[in-house]
């Protein structure tokens, strides 16, 4: 068993309850962690015994082009089609994280997790 990151993919998209949102957009970043067991791969140096983590990364472009209000569901699309495309994933956590938010003070960023299995 083994455990892949890929941190902090940058993404300006159009997500928000706020109309200017959805029309400025802002900038999101998004981290996956997947776990699976991928020793065949780590002995062989074959690609085909691994996800490829390039596919993820589109996955997550894919999703984030496709407009919502919340990131709470942005997250839970992420998560859903990973699981979907690559089922030999044993756990997955998902972190949306919008900068900048539209609050009423400074704050850096607002961030949602959601993971597989609960």
């Amino acid at each position: 068993m083994g455990t892949i990151l890929l941190e902090n993919m940058k993404f300006h998209a159009f997500h928000g309850v706020l109309p200017e949102e959805q029309i400025v957009g802002n900038t999101y970043s998004v981290t996956v962690k997947f776990s699976f067991d991928f020793s065949k791969a780590a002995k062989e140096d074959d690609l085909n015994e691994t996800i490829n983590y390039a596919e993820v990364y589109e996955l997550v472009k894919n999703e984030m082009c496709q407009v919502s209000k919340l990131i709470e569901h942005v997250a839970q699309r992420i998560l859903d089609r990973i699981i979907v495309q690559f089922p030999q994933i044993k756990s997955l956590e998902v972190r949306l994280s919008k900068h900048n938010p539209p609050v009423s003070g400074e704050v850096e960023k607002s961030t949602v997790m959601v993971s597989y299995p609960e």
